[in-house]
């Protein structure tokens, strides 16, 4: 994948364990809260959504904000990835607690 930003990534405090290969082989996959099979499930997460280019005028922070997150990714997919969050209102807790840890070490510093 093309490298849109030089912009080092931000240090993460995620107290989460790694996960390694053993985890993921006994991972059992679901859609739309049904068990299903890997392969059902691949298919599922490849499914592409329809997407329709636009122009829109963000403030400046907010680009320059994103392409930090994004690092080697596209900072479009993030900024897209973030407002279907919002609007599909998931994980609304989880980006508090993210920011909110984010933002406390920041004034530690």
């Amino acid at each position: 994948m093309k490298r849109t930003s030089t912009s080092a990534m931000p240090a993460t405090s995620d107290d989460a364990p790694k996960l390694r290969q053993k985890d993921f082989d006994r991972a059992h996959y679901r859609v739309g809260e049904k068990d299903v099979s890997r392969q059902d499930w691949q298919a599922a997460v490849r499914t592409r959504v329809e997407k329709k280019r636009i122009n829109i005028m963000l403030d400046l922070p907010i680009v320059e904000h994103f392409k930090v997150l994004a690092g080697e990714r596209g900072y479009q997919t993030l900024i897209n990835e973030t407002l279907r969050r919002a609007v599909e209102g998931e994980n609304t807790e989880a980006d508090l607690r993210r920011i909110l840890r984010e933002e406390l070490k920041k004034a530690a510093v």
